[in-house]
């Protein structure tokens, strides 16, 4: 193995995991998939420490204040702690500890413990002036946070005023409880909302939104767990342990947590992470782990910390949460290029804070490969602490009435008969309904299109009304309805209906490379229609192309070639299109626009990347002003990209961009460049 290649990789799978739990609120591994890479990276800089670098991942702590919210420099750092993930490394931990302050005379039996649940929620410090809250902040990077004063004032654990003339600042944890997520969700699926993934995302979400309304509405809480600066004393005494600190905050208003013990052995130490651990279905609120540290404070300061950790204080982190419960059937849906995917129905089980009926099994090599059939008894985890999945069948406690799964002949949405993509070896796990005309493909593609054109308030709730009331039956018919259409159905009025159609006005400029990726065709995204639509001057010419005319086009192969040459030979898609040329959809790719020649060339040969949310223009309309000077865009980041557009919520090509160097530019300095070009 190439170790330093090694190392390098994992700091950016750190990286991009970092920017999505702590500034997106949008994971994409579980919490101990996390954990285990950043072990790892820890273990190999040790063992290699030529390697170390100041910017690795594990000598910064969290994320990032975001550009929204106003900088705080935080009185004391907010740092991180160190992670174990066994009895065996506790007792490491507890022997260790122990040792270091036998050497300044300290008895083991001196040396106190206090353990308590580690709460899953979006760490803050909250500051206080007069006894009056005056500052409360994100812990961003642990130096440097977000001020969200007006939104902490909506928590209820948090008091107002203390009624005291104190000044101090302490931190906390700040959660969403299970019952206002579980109430959260039903109101966004009874609005035909998408669902908050779990508690966690939820409350980091809530908490950091632009109005303090939307954050009271979501009925946040807090445990306050640490006494960072000031006085929090009248008297002036200071506070000698930990214990006496959280009793102290509790005296003036705050929420802590009830559970904490406090003792010397190490075994009962050991015992109440287990029971902490017992406890997670039954509590009100997630935790992922319990806290156990040093319960005298000057004991504390002997030891002193690390550049981002204590040296008194450890998280032991519980593996991710696994439960058995029945498979009682298997559904089939249909995507939207008519690929069946199986279902699991389970019979409802509490898993990572929320009630699991659903699971995702993928494709047919997964329930082949685990053995899974229905009427199983399975362990279903959470990918990600978000999608639920079954790790497993329990084949010892089959009865004989179990069933092997296979798909249907026929398509469960339209009733035609179902194809099977045959692979090298003569079986196939990929299932797919060929016609066109299948609703649920048709609602798919919509919600697809919808999004790929930019249409705000097109989703798959009002999508599905559209099918229901048989306003649209394609693409092309989204340009057909009217202000009255719109206005009637449910949950719609005249202002709905009004900046609905605006939007979809505003989609009708957007050029052929949105269209053809709005298309929705096999093999062809994002990127792969810009490429097509730099070589071919319009959706026409595309059609009208052979499959060696397609080849020609730089990263296109034959797959995709054959594939666009089938789908436009289709009556249906070449109704499609006439009809939106009929409606005014712009079909042209932006080297045949009109005012390409007359603008002076100052991008040629560069290429850009787009990322994020630009404030005034979309996406497809900064592409086309590049190309309109002569640039070129790419869906990916790499060592040939000149400069990458990044707007906000900007994800993954933007830490990559950072990675590699290159320039990042906002939309004013992209606008500013094409005028002093001009």
């Amino acid at each position: 193995m190439d170790i330093a290649k090694h190392v390098d990789e994992l700091r950016k799978k750190i990286r991009r995991a970092s920017e999505l739990y702590y500034d997106k609120d949008s994971p994409e591994i579980s919490d101990y998939e996390y954990d285990m890479m950043f072990e790892e990276l820890k273990k190999l800089e040790r063992e290699h420490p030529e390697l170390d670098s100041a910017d690795s991942p594990t000598h910064r702590v969290g994320g990032t204040a975001s550009e929204k919210f106003e900088k705080v420099t935080h009185p004391v750092k907010m740092g991180s702690l160190s992670d174990v993930f066994s009895e065996s490394e506790l007792r490491d931990f507890l022997t260790k500890t122990n040792a270091a302050l036998a050497e300044y005379d300290i008895s083991p039996d001196d040396v106190l413990y206090s353990v308590e649940p580690k709460i899953d929620g979006l760490s803050v410090s909250v500051t206080y002036s007069d006894g009056k809250l005056s500052l409360g902040a994100t812990r961003g990077d642990g130096t440097v946070g977000e001020n969200i004063t007006e939104n902490i004032l909506t928590i209820a654990g948090v008091p107002h005023d203390t009624h005291t003339h104190l000044n101090f600042t302490v931190r906390g944890e700040v959660y969403m409880p299970h019952a206002a997520f579980e109430e959260l969700n039903r109101i966004k699926a009874e609005n035909g909302e998408k669902l908050l993934a779990n508690p966690r995302n939820a409350a980091a979400g809530s908490l950091r939104r632009l109005d303090a309304r939307e954050t009271a509405a979501a009925h946040l809480d807090i445990f306050v767990f640490n006494y960072q600066a000031g006085a929090i004393f009248e008297d002036g005494h200071e506070p000698s342990t930990h214990e006496e600190t959280i009793s102290r905050i509790a005296q003036l208003g705050f929420h802590t947590v009830k559970i904490m013990k406090v003792t010397a052995d190490h075994d009962e130490v050991v015992e109440t992470v287990r029971k902490i651990g017992q406890l997670r279905d039954s509590l009100p609120y997630d935790i992922d782990g319990a806290v156990v540290k040093i319960n005298s404070l000057s004991q504390r300061k002997l030891l002193g910390e690390t550049t981002s950790t204590p040296k008194w204080a450890a998280a032991f982190k519980y593996p991710p949460e696994q439960k058995e419960t029945t498979l009682v059937s298997i559904e089939t849906n249909v995507g939207r290029t008519g690929v069946l995917t199986p279902l699991a129905i389970l019979e409802p089980v509490r898993l990572a804070g929320t009630t699991v009926s659903r699971a995702t099994l993928h494709n047919l090599d997964i329930i082949r490969e685990r053995d899974i059939r229905v009427g199983d008894r399975v362990i279903v985890q959470k990918a990600g602490d978000i999608i639920p999945e079954i790790v497993a069948s329990v084949k010892e406690k089959r009865t004989g009435s179990e069933k092997i799964f296979s798909f249907p002949e026929r398509c469960p949405s339209c009733g035609e008969i179902v194809f099977a993509d045959i692979g090298d070896d003569g079986t196939s796990s990929v299932y797919r309904c060929e016609n066109p005309a299948c609703p649920a493909q048709l609602e798919r593609g919509l919600v697809h299109f919808a999004h790929a054109m930019s249409i705000d308030g097109l989703g798959p709730a009002l999508v599905r009304l559209l099918i229901e009331q048989n306003l649209v039956h394609d693409a092309g018919d989204i340009y057909a309805l009217t202000k009255d259409d719109i206005a009637a159905l449910p949950r719609m009025g005249a202002k709905s209906a009004e900046n609905l159609l605006s939007s979809i006005e505003n989609s009708k400029k957007n050029g052929a490379s949105a269209v053809i990726n709005a298309l929705g065709i096999r093999h062809t995204g994002e990127a792969g229609a810009e490429s097509l639509m730099q070589h071919f001057t319009s959706v026409e010419q595309l059609m009208d192309a052979s499959v060696d005319e397609i080849l020609a086009v730089e990263d296109v192969g034959e797959i995709t070639a054959r594939t666009l040459v089938e789908y436009f030979a289709l009556p249906e898609t070449k109704n499609l299109i006439e009809k939106l040329k009929i409606f005014g959809v712009s079909l042209e790719s932006a080297k045949n626009s009109a005012d390409t020649e007359e603008k002076p060339q100052i991008f040629a040969g560069k290429t850009f990347v787009l990322t994020g949310t630009l404030p005034t223009m979309t996406r497809t309309e900064a592409s086309d002003l590049i190309k309109s000077y002569g640039g070129k865009t790419s869906g990916s980041v790499s060592k040939k990209t000149d400069f990458v557009l990044a707007g906000e919520d900007a994800g993954s090509k933007l830490t990559k961009a950072n990675e590699l160097g290159i320039r990042v530019i906002s939309e004013e300095e992209l606008l500013l460049m094409a005028k002093e070009g001009n």
